[in-house]
């Protein structure tokens, strides 16, 4: 599907984008990849890491700006939106920045897309958008549901929304691992919770939900990838065995455990044998066999999260992807 074709991605020099790129180049050979962003120094970097690959463009821009977007999309076909404000305390503190980008960005380009006649978009959600306790997660399920409803302000025109849903990378700038990592040598690590646990997913994994998102979507689907989860005091062990553990208590806003279904979609959602799918509730969309597919559907109360999880990453397999991934982990 994405073979010969032109790609946008938005927010694309972040962490997201600089797996989704060498690997979307590497296995689809896309006729184009635009990376849409408003940072000029991080798309000069990244720029840096393709010399002379001429099936990359760069793109400055905002979700904000729909003018701007519609320049951005002329003969594009499909678009990946990564574009967010997603630091829990920075959209805690700036609010109507946070609706600006995660709201009012997606409104943007769900008019733009469906206008310039793309094909199909996959926009990235999150765990925090699952049963919402902050501002961030308030605004991702507000996108959830526009890009879902996507499908139907569309009208007659064919552009096709989807939604794929995973809680924190391995790895990613900002993320716990690199974090725990960058003090470990102070001795002390703090631990927000002895409870707390959280998915383990990495960004190879996200790619390609995202492909399969692309190559199975209908139309308004939210697919959940199978993960395993991790106590953070198992993972704060592995990374710094003989570091102290300081009980810290949880910061506002974060939540014990995370969750990407809730009893509440529970109705609505289908097993599959690596993922999960949450249909819509309208226009009768979550009956339809054509999305359902080879589905099975959950328990009514069914819930994915990282608490009640049956796989769980064991030591070993932590400490052989740090192995493999020590060079890059918070560098992006």
């Amino acid at each position: 599907m994405l073979a010969n074709s032109t790609i946008l991605i938005t927010g694309g020099t972040g962490s997201f984008g600089h797996k989704f790129i060498p690997m979307t180049l590497a296995k689809y050979n896309p006729k184009k990849i635009i990376v849409f962003s408003r940072d000029e120094m991080k798309q000069w970097e990244m720029a840096k890491l393709f010399p002379n690959d001429q099936r990359l463009r760069f793109f400055i821009g905002d979700v904000r700006d729909k003018d701007r977007l519609y320049r951005a999309l002329d003969g594009v076909d499909y678009v990946v939106h990564a574009a967010a404000t997603k630091i829990v305390p920075t959209a805690e503190y700036n609010p109507f920045e946070c609706v600006k980008t995660n709201i009012s960005g997606a409104m943007n380009l769900i008019d733009a897309a469906i206008d310039k006649k793309v094909k199909g978009v996959v926009a990235l959600s999150t765990d925090k958008a699952s049963s919402p306790i902050n501002l961030y997660g308030a605004t991702k399920l507000a996108s959830d549901k526009l890009f879902v409803a996507g499908n139907s302000y569309a009208g007659g025109h064919e552009t096709k929304f989807s939604v794929v849903r995973y809680g924190n990378v391995m790895g990613s700038r900002g993320s716990v691992i690199p974090f725990f990592m960058s003090i470990k040598d102070k001795g002390v690590l703090p631990i927000t919770d002895p409870r707390m646990t959280r998915f383990m997913i990495s960004l190879e994994q996200g790619v390609e939900l995202v492909w399969h998102a692309f190559d199975d979507m209908v139309g308004g689907e939210i697919y959940v990838k199978k993960i395993p989860s991790m106590k953070v005091t198992d993972l704060a062990r592995v990374v710094a065995p003989e570091a102290k553990q300081e009980i810290v208590g949880i910061r506002p806003g974060e939540k014990l455990h995370e969750q990407m279904i809730g009893a509440e979609d529970s109705h609505y959602t289908y097993e599959y044998d690596e993922h999960f799918k949450i249909l819509p509730n309208i226009n009768d969309w979550g009956c339809c066999p054509e999305r359902i597919k080879d589905g099975k559907r959950v328990e009514e109360g069914f819930v994915y999260a990282s608490d009640n999880n049956a796989e769980w990453m064991s030591d070993a397999e932590l400490e052989d992807w740090i192995s493999r991934n020590y060079s890059e982990i918070g560098k992006i």
